[in-house]
């Protein structure tokens, strides 16, 4: 068996649960006798082979999908019945009764024709070698696709987005065997724990999923009806309906004032929902705060499976210092053992020049930068500006040069001759205030020339949506977050600053490379619980969603090493 088959094995195999789940109400899977046993276990070694010749196996109404991790798994047992441990067994029902608290359907992992399996194996006649057989393969068959799913998660992500490069590969011979003694030895409930991602988001999310469903079980909430701003000292009834709202989601507490009144205490809750979701926190209820109240539960459940998903794409085995870009929430923070140690507002890009979602590492910095227009820019922004205005460089420090860096005379060329696609030469604004880069950027290396920079448009972090860059993420506070980077006492922010002052272009390079990743998240959870919702500005979370929804399939790309799963 090859060991890249081997390794896959393991990676499905470790999942989540709380320890302390009793085994009630699970029927017990009797003994079987030693010649049972022989006779299932030629079944199973039967079934196992059709899967290696890939025509495929249907037991009951469902396909094992597995045609190579759960091969491999039954050649390592000598093709004997897996699932002879009551505890294991008992244990792998009750998490997939409760898996949904992770925005997973049971369906998925043969919850119903297991129950069925199980209870005819219970039927007072003994139960067959090809029954225990099926009851085994559907059992592991489960553990692999729920194992799947929390260490890759359900949706490919490549599917929706072809930039995406963040897969990963985990495990290792002795994990395999942890695995293996797992099922013998009744811990499943702790190998499922583990693999979970094993961040605080990620549970953080898992009880923001619980309480709005809590609150969809109550029947959620009825929308504040239509009507002119409701503000500090209005008295209406559809105040009373905002009330209402408020309690439901807990920015508002109970209390017993008139309910018609738009007093301190509504107007307090109105700016926390506000900020909760990305608006301006006026305390004053106009379009846009009344569109978000009116969304309706089911819609806010829909998000946080979505971002659940993404959590579980990207938040295994994160490096101790890294870099996250919050492309939806426009904010960058630098994070060193789980605590954001320095966080800024960003600006990202508008919804026709998205920030693009992938990972890569900062290595260094540059001071006073150049800025070489890049070619759409210059087609779709520069070029019309050219040809209704003949100072625009000289009004904005650019000038135009060949491709090997020679500065060409602008007066001789003749802007109308250019279509766009065909321009010989390339645009470059010089270092100083004005850059449209401003003062300082970070590289990494990326195909999208996509980096973190200073702004000379400082008034844009006032605004509360900020899309605005053509690609790139500008920062607020560059030069505090450049020394944080460096960790170098040779490099503070005053030294950084003389250098600039200079005006010199000067290209630093951080002692260690700090990882970063440019992530899409529609939904956080803060470190007091509130739940954040944030604008989809980019329209991403309905094809996360749909991909959700659709039935189990293994990945088409290649998982791990191997085309299939």
């Amino acid at each position: 068996m090859r060991l890249n088959q081997i390794i896959l094995v393991l990676l499905c195999f470790m999942f989540s649960l709380p320890a302390s789940l009793a085994s009630a109400d699970i029927p017990v899977v009797p003994a079987t006798e030693k010649g049972v046993e022989g006779k299932a276990r030629d079944e199973i070694k039967k079934r196992v082979a059709s899967l290696q010749r890939q025509e495929g196996l249907v037991i009951g109404n469902c396909s094992i999908c597995s045609e190579t991790v759960l091969p491999a798994l039954y050649e390592r047992s000598g093709f004997n019945l897996l699932w002879t441990n009551q505890k294991s067994i008992d244990q792998l029902f009750l998490v997939l009764e409760k898996i949904s608290a992770d925005g997973l359907d049971a369906n998925d992992y043969h919850l119903p024709l297991l129950k069925d399996l199980l209870a005819r194996i219970n039927f007072p006649q003994p139960a067959s070698p090809s029954l225990l057989a099926d009851f085994d393969l559907v059992m592991s068959d489960s553990l692999i696709r729920l194992g799947y799913h929390l260490l890759v998660g359900k949706v490919d992500p490549v599917e929706l987005d072809n930039n995406w490069n963040m897969d990963r590969t985990v495990g290792d011979m002795e994990q395999i065997l942890e695995m293996a003694d797992a099922i013998t030895q009744g811990e499943i409930v702790k190998l499922v724990q583990s693999m979970r991602p094993q961040v605080d988001i990620y549970h953080r999310l898992r009880s923001a999923l619980a309480r709005y469903r809590a609150i969809e079980a109550q029947g959620g909430w009825e929308p504040v009806s239509p009507g002119p701003l409701l503000k500090p000292g209005t008295k209406d009834k559809r105040v009373e309906q905002l009330r209402t709202r408020l309690l439901l989601t807990g920015d508002l507490q109970p209390e017993g004032k008139n309910v018609q009144l738009f007093d301190q205490e509504v107007e307090h809750a109105v700016i926390l929902f506000q900020k909760r979701h990305g608006l301006n926190p006026d305390g004053i209820v106009g379009s846009e705060t009344l569109q978000a109240l009116n969304i309706t539960v089911q819609e806010r459940i829909n998000q946080i499976l979505v971002n659940l998903e993404r959590a579980r794409w990207v938040l295994h085995d994160l490096p101790d210092k890294f870099v996250l870009v919050d492309i939806a929430g426009f904010q960058v923070r630098l994070i060193n053992d789980q605590i954001p140690v320095f966080e800024t507002r960003a600006q990202v890009g508008t919804t026709y020049r998205k920030t693009p979602v992938f990972k890569s590492e900062i290595k260094f910095l540059v001071l006073n930068p150049t800025w070489t227009v890049p070619q759409t820019i210059f087609r779709d922004d520069m070029l019309p500006r050219l040809k209704e205005d003949a100072d625009y460089l000289s009004k904005n420090d650019m000038r135009v040069i060949t491709y090997s860096g020679r500065t060409v005379d602008q007066k001789t060329i003749n802007w109308q001759d250019y279509p766009g696609s065909d321009f010989p030469y390339l645009l470059r604004q010089d270092p100083g205030p004005a850059n449209a880069l401003g003062r300082i950027k970070f590289m990494f290396p990326n195909s999208h020339d996509v980096y973190l920079h200073d702004t000379p448009k400082k008034s844009l972090f006032d605004q509360q949506e900020r899309a605005f860059s053509s690609g790139c993420v500008r920062i607020e506070h560059p030069f505090r977050f450049a020394e944080l980077l460096l960790d170098d006492g040779e490099w503070n922010q005053q030294k950084l600053i003389e250098v600039i002052d200079s005006r010199k272009t000067t290209q630093v390079s951080l002692n260690r490379p700090v990882p970063v990743l440019l992530l899409y998240w529609t939904v956080t959870v803060d470190g007091d619980e509130n739940v954040i919702f944030k604008k989809d500005i980019y329209q991403r979370d309905s094809g996360v969603l749909s991909s959700l929804k659709a039935p189990f399939r293994f990945s088409r790309r290649e998982i791990l090493g191997q085309t299939n799963f």
